[in-house]
């Protein structure tokens, strides 16, 4: 079976994927061809964001759930450069995403990096897991990232339902990152996109903007809200920001 991990890992020029997940992501591309192209825009968006938490909001401590198959510069080597204290805890369902994690995700050795396999459905079981209560702190700020992983989630397993369970651990002054795609910018293609994953027995559930905004409920966003991906504070204004189809945005626990 294709597993998204691995069609992302396809799209970013990566070796660590299956015929299957190449047939997947091409039809996709078919679908939507500026797709590489979006999934490196989500990891500009990590990369930017972890800046952000680590320099403005004085963040050490991340929770990533949906992490995908380690591809350099990680989230933890880019907050660990700005603070080597920071400490991150990966979160993944795949298999082959363990065994790529364990051989790359060095850390700084003031800080940690550490990984769990299991299933942003399963908060409870994330939660309490040993390797995340020995490496983070839960009385004190965690940023918890949601990058291009709901999606995966139909309406029936209440994504903002788990993202409250989560939220319920994490103290004031905590922060949630969120990637979402959306039909919004291009019904027609993203439709295609669905059609070709689904086929494959793939979840694909694109948002709107109103609804990835009710996954930040209870929650208080940071300029600039929720926006296109490309248009979270990029390093240059983008010429074209709604050529990626996703929303981000980043909002602090009150």
């Amino acid at each position: 079976m294709p597993h998204s991990a691995r069609v992302y890992d396809w799209w970013l020029g990566g070796k660590d994927n299956f015929a299957v997940d190449r047939q997947v992501g091409a039809a996709m591309i078919d679908a939507i061809p500026t797709l590489r192209t979006m999934a490196a825009e989500n990891r500009r968006f990590v990369h930017r964001v972890a800046r952000h938490l680590v320099t403005d909001a004085g963040i050490r401590q991340f929770l990533d759930i949906g992490t995908g198959i380690p591809t350099r510069p990680n989230l933890h080597d880019i907050a660990q450069s700005l603070a080597p204290e920071t400490r991150v805890v990966y979160v993944d369902n795949d298999p082959i995403v363990l065994a790529h994690a364990r051989a790359l995700m060095d850390s700084t050795p003031a800080g940690r990096s550490e990984y769990i396999h299991a299933d942003l459905r399963e908060p409870a079981r994330i939660l309490a897991d040993p390797t995340l209560t020995g490496t983070l702190d839960l009385t004190r700020p965690v940023a918890l990232t949601l990058i291009a992983i709901l999606m995966l989630l139909p309406d029936a397993d209440d994504p903002a339902g788990l993202i409250r369970e989560l939220a319920d651990a994490l103290p004031a002054g905590s922060y949630l990152a969120i990637t979402h795609p959306t039909a919004d910018f291009n019904p027609t293609e993203m439709a295609a996109a669905v059609g070709a994953a689904t086929g494959s027995g793939m979840t694909l559930v694109p948002r709107s903007k109103d609804e990835v905004a009710r996954l930040f409920d209870g929650w208080e966003l940071v300029e600039p809200g929720i926006v296109p991906v490309r248009a979270w504070r990029p390093e240059e204004p983008p010429t074209d920001p709604e050529s990626a189809y996703y929303w981000a945005g980043l909002a602090r626990k009150p």
